[in-house]
């Protein structure tokens, strides 16, 4: 089985300071609001477990922020049975008219024989084969970053990945 490593990026211009985005997603509570996939959090410190559904499907990861540095990145990994998942973050880059703001996700963590195993447990919970994981994660990544800058304030225009 070769290696992989897949990662994406969406970006999105919100027309507020980066430290008004900071603050919606560092609340990781909030992520309901936005995620097509969340459905609740519980956040202890820098930990959180978050609880998501995709159809019929219901699952929960348990998470570590790893990057709080205000106004500027917010990023956390992710967790499935102690098995390493994904990193999932925001960039907020400010511009003259707010922030861009940059979701991104990589799954950089997972290599060897626990890539198999959370590979299947992603299909079991998620109902999304590995395949294509990648292109369900940039529509929820596009549904998020719209959610995200309509509660922030302004209309929503999604800038293509890289």
């Amino acid at each position: 089985m070769t290696a992989r490593a897949w990662s994406l990026e969406e970006s999105l211009e919100m027309p507020v300071p980066p430290d008004a985005v900071y603050a919606a997603v560092a609340d990781v509570r909030q992520m309901r609001d936005w995620s097509p996939e969340v459905i609740w959090t519980w956040r202890r410190g820098r930990r959180f477990t978050g609880f998501n559904r995709r159809a019929f499907w219901v699952w929960f990861t348990t998470c570590r922020i790893v990057i709080a540095d205000p106004g500027r990145e917010f990023a956390f990994d992710v967790t499935i049975f102690g098995l390493p998942v994904a990193r999932w973050g925001y960039r907020m880059t400010p511009t003259a008219a707010g922030t861009l703001v940059t979701e991104y996700w990589n799954d950089h963590r997972r290599h060897g024989w626990r890539r198999r195993i959370t590979d299947m447990l992603g299909l079991v919970f998620t109902g999304t084969p590995a395949a294509r994981r990648a292109a369900r994660n940039r529509e929820g990544m596009r549904i998020t970053l719209s959610r995200l800058r309509t509660s922030v304030g302004g209309d929503a225009v999604v800038t293509p990945g890289r």
